[in-house]
């Protein structure tokens, strides 16, 4: 992971000062991996270090700090004088921000303790941070990946629930009015309410995964339409075979060839889990994880 400096900001900006805790390193067995964050602040939190003893006592350390101080690093032997038998170790950096005392531009190299001169190393955007010589370098953050889920119904309020606090994934959620939104939709998802949303398929980067979630059959059809023109990396499609069947009956009569057609993937989600939205939401959001994860390992290779 990296540094995520909007969403710092905007946490600075709701709740004042803030205490970002970062796992700089791990060894052996840990909760989580080396560039794992979260936020604290006096009444609340988010994100995660991987839960437990630790993080309970990293975020009571945080508080103490919130009136001034920092930045602290300790590392943690995860054994039993946490109550924990990871085997491993962490290696925890504190940084308080407020409002005054946050750049328009976070160093990502930042001197945490000691006096030894920077390393040369940067780690690759996305890459985990470099804990060293008493220096944390974080990446710059990688842009998310793009998801564009059309429909703001229950299945598409509860996907948009379930991938949000994903880091690497940036979410447009498209309907037909501001009023079929949540009032409080998750941080950064971008909200889109338009009269017409096949007419903004043409904003969507070709890159981008599709989720077709609206309650109206011509809309979904009109949407797989003009993706099927357009071009996507993936399009998923809400509905039953039978939709599916009828679809690329349309589609096919609308000039699509089968093999586009075909990559129309419909019904979503994982049948084994059921058909209530949060079900369909996690099936759908595993379906998803995994195809990202498989395109990342083949451009790796490719490249």
């Amino acid at each position: 992971m990296s540094l995520d400096l909007p969403a710092l900001r905007a946490a600075v900006a709701r709740h004042g000062a803030v205490v970002r805790i970062v796992v700089a390193a791990t060894a052996g067995s840990a909760p989580r991996e080396a560039g794992a964050a979260m936020l604290v602040w006096a009444d609340g939190a988010e994100g995660t270090i991987g839960g437990g003893e630790l993080e309970h006592r990293a975020v009571a350390e945080a508080r103490t700090l919130l009136p001034g101080g920092g930045p602290v690093w300790r590392s943690w032997a995860l054994g039993p004088a946490l109550g924990q038998c990871c085997g491993g170790s962490a290696t925890l950096v504190w940084e308080r921000f407020d409002e005054a005392g946050l750049p328009a531009a976070l160093p990502l190299a930042r001197r945490i303790h000691g006096a030894a001169p920077r390393p040369a190393a940067t780690p690759a955007p996305g890459a985990p941070p470099l804990w060293r010589d008493g220096w944390l370098i974080e990446a710059a953050l990688a842009p998310g990946r793009p998801v564009w889920v059309w429909g703001a119904g229950h299945v598409g309020r509860a996907v948009v629930a379930v991938l949000a606090p994903w880091p690497g994934v940036a979410i447009t959620w498209v309907d037909l009015s501001a009023d079929l939104f949540p009032p409080d939709p998750p941080a950064r998802v971008t909200v889109l309410p338009t009269a017409d949303p096949p007419a903004l398929v043409s904003f969507a980067p070709r890159d981008a995964d599709h989720l077709v979630l609206t309650r109206s059959h011509a809309l979904d059809l009109g949407l797989c339409h003009a993706l099927l023109g357009h071009g996507f990396a993936s399009l998923g499609l809400i509905g039953s075979a039978t939709k599916r069947a009828r679809f690329r009956s349309r589609l096919l009569a609308l000039g699509h060839r089968p093999e586009g057609v075909a990559r129309i993937a419909c019904p979503i989600g994982d049948p084994a889990l059921g058909k209530h939205p949060q079900a369909i939401a996690v099936g759908v959001a595993a379906a998803l994880m995994a195809g990202r994860h498989g395109r990342a390992e083949r451009d790796h290779r490719a490249g």
